[in-house]
């Protein structure tokens, strides 16, 4: 019993304490990051939703393939046939359950002008080069496709060693080239939406997207989801963003023929994170990024991605900060690693408050004491009122931000299978609010002072803010990726077939009927 009465007397202690103006400051701040999260994702609905007015009041004209464009007249014989030249570039790592439906989602695209696909692995070893030969032998008579094996980096990250072999060997004639990660899921009119864009605006140095994650149920898939939702209001601009998405980035090709401003030799150079890099080279430049309203992909989660691999995924995501190019780009780095673990852990410092505020209160009132013996104050009480209704109002704003990106999607991909909300747990999303914000500056933190990073069995070490050193071993890292699930390695000239198969398999059975991922 005395251990009890220490117990209270702790907790009503520190309720007493969180009291203090210092205290409440945090609580109400807390509270402004809830609200200030909540109308951002309100503004990022509201440009979502009106691209889903837009395509609504096309179909009621009479469009009925508004998923691809507004105006029924683009899609007329005369205008398709003199589209630019386009370069699909798709550096590829590993196989996974979902990668040959997305594969499908791209190499299916239904731009009318002339089109490659360029599937660009590290070596015949990667799973992946197996894979995706079949699914090229498959379509050989549809699609203009091929693989590429681009061999080790050593200057740079294997992605961006792999993106910048794919830009060699595009095509002559290529006016733009597309950057896409193997975990992207198209829609059909996807890569003639952001033709459509550069067409109309020749000052666009990049178009991007941004995923939206399906969580596969796992906490970790949670906190994935949860760690891209803030990001995502940076990219529901409908036009001007200073974000970048290096999952899909569609950019002029004559920048990489002639080097301009520096992103070939900015990128080889040194290069850790393609986005960041060429994010610094724009803002350098003062060159324009942006991102149309429809530039919203499904991005479903691995079914069993754990909280492990959450953690890698999440320690590679702060490892992109320690990356820089220029003086200005460490500052800027510097000054969003600060204001991004203060906000982290401002926001998570609130619940544990309120968790000591409504512990006590409840062991007052069941052990029977009065306020006047514990020393509660009605301002804890009313703080944790406060946090309770802007926490909700956060949810509602993300639940219906997801509601709309999830029936933008569906509208885009009318023949895919139809996504839903119904499979989404706003009680773990919640707990992952308060994970993933509390983890992020532990991680922030340590990939500051360990300036080394494993990707995909790849050790980079960074000096000075670029790549300086390479080590590779199947030993080094997981045989798997982080979110896609992906198998790492293989035997040299064996393809994987049940790995291949089973993905078939999925694939074959998402097209008939959504999946728990799908969904």
């Amino acid at each position: 019993m005395a251990a009890f009465d220490s117990l209270d007397a702790l907790l009503f202690s520190l309720s007493g304490a969180f009291c203090s103006p210092l205290a409440v400051f945090v609580q109400i701040q807390g509270c402004l990051i809830c609200l200030v999260l909540a109308l951002g994702w309100a503004c990022a609905a509201h440009v979502r939703n009106r691209e889903i007015k837009r395509m609504k009041d096309s179909i009621r004209r009479g469009n009925s393939f508004a998923f691809l464009s507004h105006d029924i007249n683009d899609l007329e014989h005369s205008k398709q046939v003199n589209l630019p030249r386009v370069s699909v570039v798709m550096p590829l790592k590993g196989f996974g359950e979902h990668n040959l439906h997305n594969w499908r989602s791209q190499i299916t695209s239904l731009y009318g002008g002339p089109l490659e696909f360029l599937f660009v692995v590290e070596s015949t070893e990667d799973p992946a080069y197996h894979a995706a030969s079949l699914l090229i032998s498959e379509y050989k008579d549809d699609v203009d496709a091929k693989i590429i094996v681009a061999g080790l980096s050593t200057t740079c990250s294997q992605k961006i060693h792999n993106q910048l072999l794919g830009v060699e060997k595009m095509h002559k004639d290529t006016k733009y080239v597309l950057f896409l990660d193997d975990d992207v899921r198209l829609h059909p009119g996807s890569i003639g939406a952001l033709t459509a864009e550069m067409e109309k605006k020749p000052e666009i140095f990049i178009q991007t997207g941004y995923p939206l994650d399906l969580p596969s149920g796992s906490l970790g898939s949670y906190c994935i989801y949860e760690y891209h939702m803030p990001c995502s209001m940076g990219f529901a601009t409908g036009g001007k963003t200073f974000f970048l998405w290096g999952g899909c980035m569609m950019m002029h090709a004559d920048d990489f023929r002639y080097d301009r401003y520096g992103v070939v030799s900015g990128l080889q150079d040194g290069g850790y994170s393609d986005d960041m890099t060429l994010a610094a080279i724009a803002g350098a430049h003062k060159r324009l990024i942006s991102s149309p309203p429809v530039a919203v992909f499904p991005h479903p989660l691995a079914s069993d991605l754990s909280f492990s691999r959450y953690w890698n995924y999440l320690r590679k995501q702060t490892f992109v900060l320690e990356s820089y190019t220029t003086k200005v780009n460490w500052i800027m780095n510097r000054a969003l690693f600060t204001s991004h673990c203060y906000l982290s852990w401002g926001f998570v410092a609130p619940y544990i408050m309120t968790s000591v505020h409504v512990t006590a209160a409840l062991r007052a009132y069941i052990k029977g004491y009065s306020f006047e013996e514990t020393s509660l104050t009605n301002v804890g009480l009313l703080m944790v009122g406060c946090l309770v209704l802007c926490t909700a109002t956060e949810l509602l704003s993300m639940w219906n931000l997801t509601r709309i990106e999830v029936e933008l999607c569906n509208m885009l991909s009318p023949e895919a299978p139809q996504l839903s909300l119904a499979s989404y747990n706003w009680g773990l999303v919640f707990i992952a609010m308060v994970v993933d914000n509390f983890l992020y500056t532990v991680s922030a933190v340590r990939s500051h002072f360990s300036q080394s990073i494993n990707w995909s069995g790849i050790r980079y070490h960074l000096k000075d803010g670029k790549i300086s050193k390479i080590d590779r071993s199947k030993d080094l890292g997981p045989k798997f990726t982080d979110l896609g699930g992906k198998t790492l390695y293989g035997r040299k000239g064996s393809p994987p077939k049940n790995l291949f198969i089973s993905s078939l398999a999925r694939s074959l059975a998402q097209w008939r009927q959504p999946k728990k991922f799908d969904v």
